[in-house]
């Protein structure tokens, strides 16, 4: 069974037929939310019988929030509910107005480019400086409505697919195909994301998936169990922390945020893992990615006070967030050649058993075991901006 939930060209906008099982185990709907920050976002409900995730269309495809077995998996910005893109000012506090729309599980970053505010320098064919954007935080993606978006039932579970469109005249054209999967009474699902230029002209991309986990994920003695074959901090700050970059502390009010860049090690089939496991090692949430095209690996530790935004960020990405001016420099910028696509792909897995906890543990000191491991007590040259 397919249905669209939202068809701009066409007129569709669907909140009322919604798919379900025959046995009403799955299903999938979509509501508007009316009122204060969130008027007009479009939130579609997926639920396999055991999680349900709440997607933003409105806001790039972000996953909002999940629940399984009873459990949140979620973090608690400061803001409480989506935000519609209209009411987001990416230009604020100096290009970091991205934050005033970001609460979600998952966002992504991109796709032109993601990663700290600052100028860029752009150069034609003989080097010279043909222009100088400010490109603000985190780029335009998580902040464009998706203009197409279809749900899907069928004996494999459900999948829910949205395209968005980044463009404008003189800056290119990129189209992101998003698909997110999980099969019925799952404790997993997929993201695959296919990034086209549409446009006449090369174009450069970059994408980076802020996977975001609070409570009770996040506790003071949770630990981060992720195979690295190298690792730094970003900048001085982070380097205060080195010797407990993995160990997570409890809420701190005025705690100043740590960021950690790693190249991953990968399994087989390059593959790379991560996961956040409480103190008790009963609950864990794994983030499993495809290193051909998602080859390296930001941590964000951010555990101020409850209240302000205790999280942490485990963040796949094609490109490390620095300025794209950096990214260029270094080599790690992807350029697509007109018609060109390039595909993402990570997993999710929510674990509630202590039981499976143990095995994704297990998982992960064996690659690291088989993988030499070096880490840096100070930032590396050519990694941080």
């Amino acid at each position: 069974m397919k249905l669209e939930l939202l068809n701009v060209d066409e007129g569709i906008h669907d909140t009322l037929s919604g798919l379900s099982t025959p046995d009403g185990v799955g299903s999938i709907t979509m509501r508007r939310l009316k009122g204060g920050l969130s008027e007009g976002v479009d939130v579609v409900m997926l639920n396999n019988g055991r999680l349900s995730l709440q997607v933003l269309p409105t806001r790039g495809m972000g996953v909002w929030k999940g629940l399984i077995d009873g459990v949140p998996v979620q973090w608690n910005s400061p803001v409480q509910r989506p935000v519609h893109p209209s009411f987001v000012d990416p230009m604020r506090l100096g290009g970091i107005g991205w934050v005033d729309g970001f609460n979600e599980l998952i966002a992504r970053c991109g796709l032109g480019w993601h990663g700290a505010p600052g100028k860029d320098c752009l150069r034609d064919a003989d080097g010279k400086v043909i222009g100088e954007p400010f490109l603000p935080l985190h780029g335009r993606i998580a902040n464009l409505p998706a203009h197409l978006v279809t749900a899907t039932m069928d004996d494999g579970g459900l999948s829910l697919t949205g395209v968005v469109d980044e463009g404008c005249l003189f800056g290119g054209w990129l189209r992101l195909q998003s698909t997110l999967r999980t099969k019925l009474n799952s404790n997993e699902f997929e993201i695959t994301d296919t990034v086209t230029n549409m446009a006449g002209t090369p174009a450069e991309t970059e994408i980076l998936y802020h996977c975001n986990v609070g409570e009770p994920f996040l506790a003071r003695g949770s630990i981060l169990h992720t195979a690295v074959r190298e690792l730094a901090p970003r900048n001085a700050r982070a380097a205060e922390g080195i010797s407990m970059w993995n160990l997570y502390e409890a809420p701190t009010p005025g705690f100043a945020e740590q960021v950690y860049f790693a190249e991953p090690a990968r399994d087989t089939d390059g593959w790379a893992v991560s996961v956040l496991a409480d103190p008790d090692s009963q609950t864990a949430f794994s983030v499993r990615f495809d290193t051909s095209t998602l080859p390296w690996f930001t941590l964000w530790k951010n555990t101020q006070a409850r209240q302000d935004g205790y999280v942490t960020g485990l963040e796949p990405g094609s490109t490390f967030p620095n300025p794209r001016s950096v990214e260029r420099q270094e080599g790690r910028l992807r350029t697509l050649q007109p018609g060109e696509s390039v595909t993402y792909r990570l997993r999710i897995e929510i674990s509630t058993d202590r039981q499976r906890t143990r095995e994704l543990l297990e998982e992960v000191t064996a690659l690291q075991i088989a993988t030499p491991r070096t880490v840096h007590d100070t930032p590396k040259p050519g990694w941080a901006s």
